[in-house]
């Protein structure tokens, strides 16, 4: 399942560049997927919503994929200093659906 940011987040961005499929955005912040702009509370390219903040630092759902395929654990909860990013447990997935995913954002 994808993670999201819970509202403990301090906005100190140690989340944000540890995502190696850019999916963590500041609060209030559009997000982007392959050159398109998408505000904030649009549903994702891959038609699933997601939980978005304009507080706080959120995930994209659909462009979370746990690190799978890259890390062995989410390298957001690992650099977060208050362990506020944390399974989405709205938005359950497999590995293999996860895997999926990381190939359908970098082709």
């Amino acid at each position: 399942m994808s993670l999201k940011i819970t509202e403990e987040c301090i906005n100190c961005g140690a989340c944000q560049s540890e995502c190696p499929n850019d999916a963590i955005y500041p609060g209030g912040e559009d997000w982007e997927f392959k050159g398109e702009s998408h505000g904030a509370e649009d549903a994702g390219p891959f038609g699933a919503t997601g939980f978005y903040s304009s507080d706080y630092y959120y995930i994209v759902t659909d462009k979370c994929t746990e690190c799978k395929g890259y890390h062995d654990e989410p390298q957001c909860a690992a650099a977060c200093p208050v362990a506020c990013c944390v399974q989405n447990e709205d938005h359950p997935e497999t590995e293999e659906e996860l895997l999926a995913k990381k190939d359908k954002i970098h082709g």
